[in-house]
């Protein structure tokens, strides 16, 4: 059997139309599904067979509360299910989530969504453009018990002053009704039946509603409303808790993670220190000859450098971690910054007796990168290279197109990374040490700069190392034309 509307219309209009119509509330999605359980249970305790008119969100959670209640009562209940076709349906962009716990003012209801076990349901078509798309109810026909539950949005369309685009009600109130009166049950049902079309199947008609529910099912549905509503709290208080919790814990961890940051940057900065006394200490001997002197001074201007190193990093640190998510990508092209970096750091490789050279290509086209970042992506990755190749060594910068991206490559022929410690040579404060434990010095915060960098910059850093023959620090990013986006860091 199927049942088809002649007309539009809307439950929320029948019902706001008999005289002093019941006063709608705003209530949460919660409450509503509370209402609809409540209800559903009352008619399996006593067994009520009714005749149902619904319109529900097509989730589980509400088309389970119908099967429950057939699969109890059995085949004498009959559903009338109000529902949009879907090769009909339409997007409706006042249509919105309503909530919690998966409730929704759906623009339909299918019948897909129920259960095969319904054998006594009978669709009610309605047209695409029915004022029920906004609408979800309940309507529960009984001699002994007659309910209606109904949940409308309101279409309310306004102007945004700032942007000039037509905001849509998604965050407009829910209006809920929970009405056991006659009265306004029978106009609802008249107002279906007169909306039938003539050759849609005969359906029951002449029900009259009683004028009142009876003493004691009004006691029952009351007390089952508060359990069912108590239960709705409980699970949203739980929900909340949770939440709660992991909020918490997340502090915890970010307090943990900045007292080890702190302890880490008091170690770093004490450890200068104590050297410099330990020099100062020695230059007091008075059976110190020149040498010692020119040996002990020359670790105290040492670790002065470290020191100054040290404070220059972490401020430069500290100001990154605190401006980079605000700021801005840039479309740059490498051909700009690569050789004048190169040529900056050429008087330091020919000291060194290094061979520096690059090959970038003026064709390749501009990336995405952090304002300025892509100089400060340089100067480090140069810099180390530089720094841990000894004397007759070669450094190589080189860039070329690879797919959406473009990549920059620093090789060198310097001491090599063992394998153990590529995994950490991103973390604040870690320095690679030779086989001879030789400190290199520097802040050991170059590395971790460069990956946040990229990460903002939506790029990605791979690293190649073996020990004594050189490393390979590899860097893709993003051309302009292609979004940027943030990738992993990975170490090969």
């Amino acid at each position: 059997m199927n049942v088809s509307l002649a007309k539009d219309l809307s439950v929320y209009q029948l019902v706001m139309g008999v005289q002093a119509p019941p006063k709608p509330l705003s209530l949460s999605p919660a409450t509503l599904l509370s209402l609809v359980r409540a209800q559903i249970d009352l008619l399996i305790e006593q067994q009520i067979a009714a005749t149902l008119w619904v319109k529900l969100p097509p989730e589980k959670i509400w088309q389970s509360e119908l099967a429950r209640y057939q699969s109890s009562v059995g085949a004498s209940s009959l559903i009338y299910t109000c529902q949009i076709d879907e090769s009909e349906k339409r997007e409706d962009e006042g249509a919105g989530e309503v909530g919690e716990e998966n409730t929704s003012l759906s623009s339909s209801s299918p019948s897909s969504s129920l259960s095969p076990s319904f054998s006594h349901h009978v669709p009610v078509h309605l047209s695409p453009d029915s004022q029920m798309r906004r609408e979800n109810f309940l309507m529960v026909l009984s001699p002994q018990f007659c309910s209606l539950i109904l949940a409308h949005r309101p279409l309310k369309k306004h102007k945004n002053k700032i942007s000039g685009k037509v905001n849509t009600n998604k965050n407009q109130p829910l209006l809920i009704i929970n009405s056991l009166e006659g009265r306004v049950i029978q106009q609802v049902l008249n107002g279906m039946e007169q909306a039938i079309t003539p050759e849609s199947s005969p359906i029951p008609v002449g029900f009259i509603c009683p004028t009142a529910p009876q003493d004691v099912l009004m006691n029952q549905l009351f007390a089952k409303q508060l359990l069912r509503q108590d239960e709705i709290n409980r699970q949203i208080i739980a929900v909340r808790t949770t939440k709660l919790q992991q909020q918490n814990q997340e502090l915890q961890n970010k307090e943990q993670l900045k007292d080890e940051y702190l302890k880490n940057v008091c170690q770093e900065l004490r450890t200068p220190l104590t050297h410099m006394k330990t020099a100062l200490s020695l230059l007091n001997s008075p059976n110190l000859k020149p040498p010692q002197r020119q040996r002990y001074l020359q670790m105290l201007n040492t670790q002065c450098d470290q020191q100054n190193s040290l404070i220059t990093g972490l401020l430069e640190l500290v100001q990154l971690e605190r401006n980079l998510e605000g700021t801005a990508l840039e479309p740059v092209r490498l051909s700009d910054i690569v050789p004048g970096v190169v040529s900056t750091y050429q008087p330091l490789a020919q000291e060194k007796g290094i061979m520096l050279g690059y090959t970038v290509p003026t064709e390749l086209p501009s990336i995405w990168c952090v304002t300025g970042g892509l100089r400060q992506i340089v100067i480090n990755l140069l810099h180390n290279s530089i720094k841990f190749t000894p004397n007759g060594g070669e450094v190589w910068v080189r860039a070329r197109i690879q797919g959406d991206y473009v990549q920059l490559e620093f090789r060198d022929t310097g001491i090599g990374i063992a394998e153990s410690e590529i995994p950490r040579i991103f973390e604040r404060f870690y320095r690679v040490r030779t086989a001879a434990n030789e400190d290199y010095g520097g802040a050991g915060l170059g590395l971790t700069i460069v990956q946040q960098l990229l990460v903002r910059s939506g790029g990605s850093i791979s690293v190649k190392s073996k020990l004594y023959e050189g490393s390979t620090f590899t860097v893709q990013l993003p051309s302009v034309g292609d979004t940027p986006k943030v990738i992993a860091l990975e170490n090969e």
